[in-house]
């Protein structure tokens, strides 16, 4: 653990990002916010500061409770930080939305077969041709 630690290290070694690379592209591409405003690679993370990651469909809302530059196993990059009560429950809301939203959906069942698939080539060419 160090006591000055950048906020692109601190994303990787807190296990967000797979490289400092990506941290740093998302760092630039404006998508990661520290304390409510955005920021710049060379920032210096500290210790109670909110951090907001992006983590798939979700916007992850973490407080940082320790500092370090190094990446190691999964259960102690976690206690680096932990996620704000109002970023879990909003969440788990917007999961269970996605959930119910999928529901009515039915995957296909399965393959097309040789006919289908012509089917689907004319339809697709009569569709180009209009």
């Amino acid at each position: 653990m160090s006591d000055q630690v950048r906020i692109d290290k601190w994303l990787w070694a807190a296990r967000f990002f797979k490289t400092r690379g990506m941290a740093k592209k998302a760092i630039e591409g404006g998508k990661i916010q520290y304390n409510g405003s955005k920021v710049k690679t060379s920032k210096t993370v500290e210790v109670g500061a909110l951090i907001e990651v992006p983590q798939g469909w979700d916007r992850l809302v973490v407080e940082v409770l320790a500092l370090s530059d190094q990446r190691r196993g999964a259960p102690e990059a976690q206690k680096l930080y932990q996620e704000t009560q109002e970023s879990r429950e909003r969440r788990e809301r917007e999961a269970e939305t996605r959930r119910l939203g999928n529901q009515g959906m039915t995957p296909p069942p399965g393959r097309p077969d040789k006919k289908q698939r012509r089917n689907i080539h004319r339809f697709q060419r009569q569709d180009a041709d209009s």
